[in-house]
């Protein structure tokens, strides 16, 4: 697994160091031996590269990553750019279409989000190939409630957006007055109809991120 080397360290090193940890590592190592697992071992912190804890302006919470061939690179919801764009992300293009008019793309690579300060997170970081949670229990889920833990006692204004039920049992650790929470239905297409589509969490997370004086999201991914 690629080391995570910037201000991260700081905030979560101390996982790598403990038991559980030790065990996740050598079960995730002998996945990638004995299956195929995605995102690829490089990727499987990008999340964390591309967005520094510092520079954390708007986090969200996915679940595990995507298990089909050449989809997942360790941002939630973003799959490369020659891939096709999964259903729950046309979703999110959609609403973000009706939230700022933002012209839908023709890809679903979401790089550009991540390096302005939007922390794609799945609270499970890999999984076996066609086999959807297949790594789930397996001890990610506590190192990713350290992630957010580390995020919520960040001194500054931080947007959360907790899409479905997953995301939204993980509101009881946002206890930090300074951020703000919007919670919706999650995008796909059984439950984006629910209160997901019109729930305008764009404009609101800028509006906040605005407010505080903090510069706001460009969120509009160009086509390629």
């Amino acid at each position: 697994m690629g080391a995570i080397n910037n201000d991260w360290l700081d905030a979560i090193g101390q996982e790598f160091r403990l038991p559980y940890y030790a065990e996740l590592y050598q079960f995730v190592k002998s996945e990638y031996s004995h299956y195929v697992v995605y995102p690829k071992a490089d990727d499987i912190f990008n999340a964390f590269h591309l967005t520094p804890l510092s520079q954390v302006k708007v986090v969200i919470l996915g679940q595990d990553p995507y298990h089909n061939e050449g989809q997942a690179h360790g941002l939630c919801f973003s799959v490369k750019p020659d891939v096709e764009i999964p259903p729950s992300l046309e979703n999110i293009y959609k609403e973000l279409h009706d939230d700022l008019g933002c012209y839908i793309p023709n890809h679903g690579f979401l790089e550009k989000w991540a390096k302005q300060g939007v922390l794609l997170l799945n609270t499970v970081l890999t999984v076996r190939a066609h086999q959807a949670n297949s790594h789930q229990g397996r001890g990610w889920e506590r190192f990713t409630d350290a992630v957010i833990q580390a995020v919520n006692t960040q001194d500054r204004p931080i947007v959360f957006f907790l899409w479905g039920r997953p995301a939204q049992m993980k509101r009881a650790m946002l206890t930090n007055p300074n951020h703000l929470i919007l919670q919706a239905p999650h995008p796909s297409p059984l439950s984006a109809y629910r209160g997901f589509f019109g729930s305008k969490p764009f404009s609101k997370a800028n509006q906040f991120l605005m407010k505080h004086g903090v510069e706001p999201i460009d969120w509009q991914i160009p086509s390629i």
